[in-house]
């Protein structure tokens, strides 16, 4: 049987692989998504995003979907609090409404990005497993359903542990030596009051001792929370995480002493996953090779804590796009122009986020966030 053929794949159907196809439809070029779940309801899609006035919101712009997107914003998202192991509340910020980056759910802007695609954009149940060359920048990829196709132009939007990037570079992502335990806390108001009066509306940062919660209210009433601990690359191991009352007990063993509100986001919670903070090394890049290239985090995979994973998946997307569309019939110059441009742009933001982690979890963690949203920006982060 031969292979099935498109001149545009794109591997992936995250935020960045599904803007990139939705900037080539507006601009008359089709694309052909291959994504690994089995259909866009087949698992939730995380918390709550920020999107930015110069990235993510521009993304949007160029997919003729910001009037869309405004109408999915989480109203009141934008509020913020910083607080300290005792509960004190150091910082309180509301949303005035005015702020650059709001507030949305992360499902929401899928579905929106998703609907906004012709029937049959996106195929799922395609897992990548690999691909290879076939000269003259043409390139097969081989699914884990025995299928395979054949491409012009190989878009890899696979993440974090893309099977597209060793065509290009042999980097892979490092443990940054952060780990996240996440819980959620549904229906916060009625079942988890406690909770939800002390993490409010928005967002909310409490570190302290080289940890902390990083929390967000959701749409849907519930808390989505991120119990974040400097520890080694095997401590999530050392837990048994199907037990859930063990697991609880095992991480709030590193949080004696701290306030018990502030413990009960981990203790009363409904849900409980552990997940290791990788990175990329900051500055990665690649030689131009013909026909194929990286966005989102398949090429520039940063720690959580300058805000811009989702942000820069879509902008690359885009800006992708937008140099196939203007360089019609000229792959390679339109690659050219996108990775000239990709390169020093994600580098910039992989060193902020380094920066933020050192800054967050370090001895002075609080502090440094205290300065920052008193005496430094006023954006919610």
């Amino acid at each position: 049987m031969s292979n099935e053929h498109h001149p545009v794949a794109i591997i992936g159907g995250g935020l960045g692989g599904l803007t990139a196809a939705r900037v080539l439809h507006v601009n008359g070029i089709e694309a052909a998504v291959f994504d690994l779940e089995a259909g866009p309801q087949a698992r939730t899609q995380g918390g709550m995003l920020d999107i930015h006035e110069e990235n993510g919101q521009q993304a949007l712009r160029a997919a003729g979907l910001y009037d869309e997107f405004r109408k999915i914003i989480h109203e009141g998202g934008q509020a913020m609090r910083v607080v300290g192991p005792d509960g004190t509340v150091h910082v309180a910020m509301e949303d005035e409404g005015d702020g650059g980056r709001p507030e949305v759910d992360r499902g929401d802007l899928r579905d929106l990005l998703l609907n906004s695609l012709p029937d049959g954009t996106v195929r799922w149940r395609r897992k990548a497993t690999g691909a290879r060359p076939l000269g003259d920048g043409r390139y097969e990829v081989a699914f884990a359903d025995g299928s395979a196709i054949t491409t012009d132009l190989l878009i890899g939007a696979d993440g974090a542990w893309s099977r597209i990037r060793p065509l290009l570079s042999d980097a892979e992502p490092a443990y940054t030596g952060i780990s996240f335990v996440e819980t959620d806390l549904h229906e916060a108001d009625t079942r988890h009051p406690r909770g939800a009066t002390l993490v409010g509306g928005g967002f909310f940062i409490c570190l302290g001792n080289r940890r902390g919660f990083l929390a967000h209210r959701e749409t849907d009433g519930s808390l989505h929370v991120y119990t974040a601990l400097k520890a080694d690359e095997g401590w999530l191991d050392t837990i048994d995480f199907t037990d859930r009352a063990a697991a609880k007990a095992a991480v709030l063993a590193h949080f004696d002493g701290w306030d018990e509100d502030l413990r009960g986001l981990v203790a009363h919670a409904d849900t409980i996953t552990p997940r290791r903070i990788h990175a990329l090394p900051v500055g990665h890049r690649w030689e131009r090779t013909p026909g194929v290239t990286l966005l989102g985090d398949a090429a520039h995979l940063m720690s959580p804590f300058a805000g811009e994973g989702a942000n820069l998946a879509m902008y690359d997307g885009a800006e992708l796009a937008l140099a196939l569309a203007a360089h019609p019939g000229d792959t390679e110059a339109a690659l050219t122009a996108y990775e000239e441009a990709l390169f020093p742009r994600s580098e910039a933001s992989a060193v902020e986020s380094a920066a933020s982690l050192d800054s967050m979890f370090g001895e002075d963690g609080l502090e440094q966030m205290i300065g920052f949203f008193t005496s430094g920006p006023t954006a919610t982060a």
